[in-house]
């Protein structure tokens, strides 16, 4: 399925779906209460889960094929990071873990992992 998906979705989409992920990632942000440890996950998340959106428009506009490498390892890194800081968050329950936009973000983080992960098998690295 994810062959699928990323065979048919054009750079356009992916950066849409990216930037859908942060905005998502932002309004999960907003429901997590005040205390030190939500505002610590929050505000890790908040740079984790914006920064594949803002990534891949600098891997968009890449110098060379090996800068446009390094840009998606990294953004394939910093959801690897917020998929970890979700997962804290569903443990600790912040946010009761099935909470459909916490499950929802979870699934496409995955899907976005995969992704990258092809994207970057594919360019040889």
């Amino acid at each position: 399925m994810i062959c699928d998906i990323v065979k048919n979705m054009n750079q356009q989409e992916l950066e849409d779906r990216l930037i859908d992920f942060a905005v998502k990632i932002i309004e999960l942000i907003d429901m997590l209460p005040g205390t030190i440890a939500a505002k610590h996950l929050a505000n890790q998340l908040s740079r984790s889960g914006t920064a594949p959106a803002l990534n891949y428009g600098e891997a968009r506009g890449a110098e060379s094929r090996k800068d446009f490498i390094h840009k998606n390892k990294i953004i394939l890194k910093e959801l690897r990071e917020s998929l970890i800081c979700m997962k804290i968050i569903c443990r600790v329950k912040f946010i009761e873990a099935k909470a459909p936009l916490l499950e929802n973000l979870i699934d496409e983080n995955d899907q976005l992992v995969s992704i990258f992960v092809k994207t970057l098998k594919s360019l040889g690295s």
